[in-house]
């Protein structure tokens, strides 16, 4: 992302070759409204649009929707400015949110101390790279604004000891369709970023959801997990494992990341339990069981079928069905375990990416009512 052109207004830069808009992470939004804040507590003047720098050298200007000056006799004691997040063209949920800093002096020595405002989650749980009881504001976020908080008092004649509330209209609203919740973060959303760029469709928030989903079973003594591709197969797994919800991790299609996590950060044991039709996928070798990126190998199903004692007739007609499911039902009606072969042949695909790590794994393949069709 070195090569991004610089971003005027807050808005996302085109990213090459994919005619999709970058956007920026709420990491990015705090710090440009902190920065505009602190700007104006010391100098009476909201810089507008604010221009920030991030980790890897971009410098987008973010214009503000809101600013306050809290003036009091002796000068202005807090000063608060918002930016309304431009995530570009990745579907994230916090686009268009509103996100603001309030910063106020603190005496001298204390250094930056950070709050989380209405919308802002607080961390409940062990396991994250926070401790419990702080501000959901995320180490490289918090970085960048105590950068940008001592730049502004270099240039300003400021101590840089101030206490940034950070917080996130409607975020408590929206952080129930997010992770956090699961993982002990509660009263809204987080604030993340490791570079200030949003990617289009690279999923990176996911995917560290996944890790810290690791991260916190981990933490709380949980010895055995699972990756499911969804509410369904997570109703299964409890079903099937009494498993509690700090254990369950919401996989989506991104069986390789869970399985290169606990790769590096093992546990006992891994149950995944997806679909039939996305698990054929990983029993094929993909790791990523997204429709767009991924597509169920009727080919392949033939030939498992083929194992499983299927004739030339059965094999021809799992080969020619319109899905994965149909397949299914057509090896089902000549007794040929189809569910169970790709259960495991998706197990031996996860202990190949495991690579010898100390993790039972087993698999449960289901249908679109949960019924389990295989096992491995």
């Amino acid at each position: 992302m070195g090569d991004m052109p610089e971003a005027k207004g807050g808005r996302g830069a085109q990213l090459k070759h994919t005619g999709l808009r970058s956007g920026w992470t709420t990491g990015a939004c705090a710090t440009a409204a902190t920065t505009a804040a602190y700007t104006a507590l010391l100098s009476g003047e909201f810089p507008d649009p604010v221009t920030i720098t991030l980790p890897k050298g971009q410098t987008p200007a973010f214009a503000l929707a809101v600013e306050a000056l809290d003036a009091g006799a002796g000068g202005p004691r807090s000063a608060t400015a918002g930016v309304v997040k431009d995530a570009g063209d990745d579907p994230d949920v916090t686009h268009g949110a509103l996100v603001r800093a309030t910063v106020r002096v603190l005496p001298a020595g204390s250094g930056v101390v950070f709050r989380a405002g209405p919308g802002v989650g607080t961390v409940t749980r062990p396991g994250l790279p926070l401790d419990v009881g702080e501000p959901a504001i995320n180490p490289v976020p918090r970085q960048m604004i105590r950068e940008h908080v001592a730049r502004v008092a270099a240039a300003f004649g400021g101590g840089g000891d101030v206490e940034v509330t950070v917080s996130i209209d409607h975020g408590e609203e929206i952080a129930r369709s997010t992770w956090n919740p699961r993982l002990g973060i509660l009263g809204g959303l987080s604030v993340l970023g490791t570079t200030g760029v949003v990617v289009p469709y690279s999923c990176s928030a996911w995917i560290d959801s996944i890790r810290r989903g690791v991260d916190v079973a981990r933490a709380a003594g949980r010895k055995h997990v699972a990756g499911c591709t969804g509410s369904t197969s997570e109703k299964t797994v409890v079903r099937e494992h009494g498993l509690p919800e700090d254990a369950l991790l919401d996989m989506g299609d991104f069986a390789g990341a869970v399985l290169k996590y606990v790769r590096r950060h093992p546990v006992d044991r891994l149950t995944i339990c997806g679909g039939f039709a996305k698990l054929s996928k990983l029993a094929a070798g993909h790791l990523d069981l997204h429709s767009g990126r991924s597509q169920v190998d009727k080919g392949f199903l033939a030939e498992l079928a083929v194992r499983g004692g299927a004739g030339p007739g059965l094999s021809a007609r799992v080969a020619g069905a319109n899905t994965g499911l149909a397949a299914l039902e057509l090896c089902a009606g000549a007794g040929v375990p189809l569910g169970d072969l790709v259960a495991a042949e998706a197990r031996a695909q996860a202990l190949l990416v495991l690579r010898g790590a100390p993790v039972e794994v087993d698999v449960i393949c289901i249908d679109r009512a949960g019924n389990v069709v295989g096992r491995g």
